[in-house]
């Protein structure tokens, strides 16, 4: 299961696309620099040696002193005037009359070709780009050779690689934060749409979700969500309805069935099997009496139609009433059963024989569940402003997986164990202590036991 939320994945994805589009530009963005430096460094040397020809040619016809001063000029006049030098053919310098270029400086000679011949050198340790050529100056054949250096090019290439790798990651940053930025504000809607889906529940399905007049998909779900909410109010009123219908209509013909039992085992005369047989019909009856009225009146609470008056109510007086209650059936299995907690009367506010079949529910649930010589504990205690009611017992306890659905109507944990009952007990006392504002909940553990827990607040001062 990804655990990873939209806003998180749509930000890591952005980011990697943008850290990729930004290597390309950026690879593409060095090669093009590097090859314009050193375009532009061939062009400088291209334009060095037209220079130095015009310099020749211009003043080929003067007396070789004024061509040497001539010459020298220029090379002063230029940056690294000292590394452009003419040569003849057989490899000895004419000009500069003293040459100030480094001493051992490579000139190789290349043969005689009508294009120029552009290469790269080392000497000392640093890299010069060379370019050799030829020109013909009367019947002489000379070489101008021109070098520059390219620590410049290098250190500009260099200082433009360091801007680049030291403003990707600032970028990388500054793109996530703003990629995450514009995710949230982006699934913003689906976070609203999403609470109201949750504050929605079988009790108010006439509710509907919010539609932003967008034009966007956010719209369509909210629509779709609205148009699958009505078929759900609708369908579950038809079966609120049916259950109701079904559950009072069914009261009459298991009534008549009840008494036409009642009436057959008050005769004396009435033979041994036939008694059994109708002792087995009214104990049917009088289960299925109890289904019914559980079925009907979650039906109606379903509905909103029961009008509950709710009175300051002593929990500590229905505790020890319910405990009082249950030692018959407790001592019929040898169990121990016991009250711990305060004596001091616990006040809530609510309906007092409902309350009372929340507790006999959840006692007569613990004790059903323990086996023979088991043990069951009740502790009743104040918590701050809350009234703590606790149901423990050594019974066969329930799977970890199952415990989430230990409130559903009709659910039991093991049906094979269950000698009665139909499932509908804990959903009603879950009901019970929804209408209440108390918390309800469930620890177990498999063949150890159960605990269940009811928390209710207080009543003090008329609140």
């Amino acid at each position: 299961m990804n655990r990873v939320s939209i806003s998180l994945r749509l930000t890591a994805w952005f980011t990697a696309i943008f850290f990729c589009g930004s290597a390309a530009v950026g690879a593409a963005l060095w090669l093009e620099w590097s090859h314009t430096l050193a375009s532009g460094r061939d062009r400088t040397l291209t334009r060095r040696a037209a220079r130095a020809y015009d310099v020749l040619l211009g003043y080929s016809s003067k007396p070789p002193d004024l061509l040497s001063r001539r010459y020298d000029e220029f090379v002063e006049a230029t940056p690294e005037g000292n590394l452009i030098r003419v040569l003849d053919a057989g490899g000895r310098v004419i000009l500069p009359k003293i040459s100030t270029a480094p001493t051992g400086f490579p000139s190789p000679l290349p043969p005689p070709t009508a294009a120029d011949r552009i290469e790269n050198v080392w000497f000392q340790g640093k890299e010069y780009r060379l370019l050799q050529r030829h020109v013909t100056l009367g019947p002489r054949t000379l070489l101008i050779v021109v070098a520059g250096q390219l620590e410049d090019n290098r250190q500009m290439l260099a200082q433009f690689t360091r801007g680049l790798l030291e403003s990707i990651p600032i970028l990388l940053v500054a793109t996530a934060l703003a990629g995450y930025f514009m995710s949230r504000r982006a699934l913003r809607p689906v976070d609203r749409l999403t609470s109201a889906v949750r504050s929605i529940s079988i009790g108010n399905l006439s509710e509907r979700l919010p539609i932003s007049q967008t034009g966007d998909e956010l719209q369509r779900l909210a629509e779709t969500c609205n148009d699958m909410l009505a078929r759900l109010e609708t369908a579950v009123a038809g079966i609120k309805r049916f259950t109701a219908d079904a559950s009072h209509e069914l009261r009459s013909p298991v009534s008549y069935i009840r008494m036409v039992s009642e009436s057959a085992l008050r005769e004396p005369n009435l033979e041994p099997e036939l008694r059994e047989m109708f002792s087995e019909i009214l104990e049917e009856c009088l289960e299925t009496t109890r289904l019914l009225e559980d079925m009907l009146l979650l039906a109606r609470a379903d509905s909103g139609t029961i009008d509950i008056p709710f009175e300051t109510v002593d929990l500590s007086v229905l505790v020890k009433e319910s405990i009082e209650r249950a030692g018959v059936p407790a001592g019929a299995k040898y169990q121990r059963l016991t009250l711990q907690g305060s004596n001091a009367p616990c006040e809530v506010r609510g309906d007092r024989s409902i309350l009372r079949r929340l507790i006999w529910t959840l006692l007569e649930n613990a004790l059903k569940y323990t086996p023979e010589s088991g043990r069951v504990d009740v502790l009743l205690e104040k918590n701050g402003a809350n009234a703590r009611l606790r149901f423990s017992d050594t019974g066969i306890g329930i799977p970890a997986h199952l415990l989430p659905r230990i409130f559903d109507r009709f659910f039991r944990a093991d049906p094979s164990r269950s000698t009665d009952g139909a499932g509908l007990g804990l959903a009603i006392a879950k009901w019970i202590a929804d209408i209440h504002h108390a918390d309800l909940t469930v620890e177990s553990q498999l063949g150890v036991g159960s605990a269940f827990t009811l928390v209710f607040p207080l009543y003090r001062d008329g609140n």
